[in-house]
């Protein structure tokens, strides 16, 4: 009796909490160091309606990395610009945020390390699209937690929609009348991505090689991202899952895949009828769906703008309420990037690697005096 009892403790004791997961603690940074690493993808089907000229993403990959990485120095900004330093780029860095090169690189925290060596293994695949004028840096904070828990981010600026992008013959500065075409190219680039990464795990990069987990990859995405998202997942089924940050989608959707919605109270932006359309489309949603709303948040709260700008303002630093326009301030980045860190290791470790006893954790909310949490449809599964 003794003995059983003994072995009953052990078991207990080796058992997951409730709201834990198998292999994986969504409030805790991954077990690994994170490498990060720039390419340049050249779809040759398609020829690019603003450069004429190949359609060309440069891309940004987010990995997990040999313990090497513990010991190397960490990315800096100017690393996500091709060739690093070059003239007039202070002028547009302090343009774009008001910040020289080397006080972006002072401020701008990271955890990843540029090309550090690939960790040994095979990990799920998400892409990633950043928002209207945004860039394929825009979440580090997300792609480095991810990576850290055994993600491949995959992140590309979609060229004449992105701020600028960087190619071979010069800068491509964001073009207004772009956005149509933008709208159709994007999810076309999202599934370019995704057929890129089945190349590069047959050897097409031997860093990667086998190393990708292609079986149930996510779409995601922030705000014009977010639709694109929304979008490649409805006609492209080899995607499994969406993350959905700061946007509405349009009615073409997948109803049926697994979704994680996220939206400010306070968005300026989308507004509060874009988010309306959003909680609306979570309770219309056929398949697991989840609503993640910041009760203090703004559009730009799911972004590194907290980085980069600390008063930026739409879910950064200080705000005046949409109703009665009082002061307030939006949640901050540590608490806002916590929740969504968390949310999202968990929901991917049920939904792109199949670990279902992370599925308590998407059914409570931690932070109820900032957060408005809804699951539904099947989501206990």
């Amino acid at each position: 009796m003794c003995a059983l009892f003994s072995l009953t403790l052990a078991l207990l004791a080796m058992a997951p909490r409730p709201g834990s997961c198998a292999a994986t603690d969504p409030l805790k940074e991954g077990p690994f160091p994170v490498g990060v690493t720039t390419t340049v993808l050249v779809d040759q089907r398609r020829t690019d309606h603003l450069t004429q000229k190949p359609r060309t993403l440069v891309t940004e990959i987010w990995y997990p990395a040999t313990d090497a990485a513990r010991t190397m120095p960490r990315s800096k900004f100017v690393d996500f610009i091709p060739g690093g330093a070059m003239p007039g780029l202070d002028a547009f860095t302090r343009k774009a945020w008001g910040k020289t090169t080397e006080e972006l690189n002072r401020d701008y925290w990271m955890h990843s390390v540029r090309d550090a060596p690939v960790r040994p293994g095979r990990f799920p695949v998400i892409v990633f699209s950043h928002g209207n004028g945004g860039a394929r840096h825009q979440n580090t904070f997300w792609c480095d937690y991810l990576a850290s828990h055994g993600y491949i981010i995959v992140s590309a600026d979609h060229t004449g929609n992105a701020g600028v992008t960087f190619l071979t013959e010069g800068p491509v500065p964001m073009a207004g009348p772009e956005r149509a075409n933008s709208a159709t190219d994007r999810p076309r680039d999202m599934s370019f991505l995704l057929d890129e990464m089945v190349k590069w795990n047959r050897g097409g990069d031997p860093r990667f090689k086998g190393r990708l987990d292609l079986s149930r990859p996510c779409a995601a995405g922030m705000s014009f991202g977010s639709m694109t998202a929304v979008r490649v997942a409805a006609t492209d089924k080899r995607f499994k899952s969406v993350i959905a940050m700061s946007g509405a989608y349009p009615a073409n959707a997948n109803v049926k895949v697994p979704t994680l919605w996220m939206i400010g109270s306070e968005d300026r932006t989308i507004g509060a009828m874009g988010n309306a359309v959003v909680r609306g489309h979570h309770e219309k949603h056929k398949g697991p769906s989840f609503l993640l709303e910041m009760k203090n948040g703004g559009h730009y709260s799911f972004t590194d703008m907290p980085k980069l700008i600390p008063n930026f303002g739409d879910g950064v630093g200080t705000g005046k309420r949409r109703d009665g326009g009082a002061e307030f301030q939006y949640t901050p980045m540590e608490t806002t990037y916590r929740i969504v860190n968390s949310y999202s290791t968990a929901f991917l470790a049920v939904y792109a690697r199949g670990d279902k006893q992370c599925l308590p954790f998407l059914h409570r909310n931690g932070w109820p005096e900032v957060l408005i949490w809804s699951a539904r449809n099947g989501a206990r599964e």
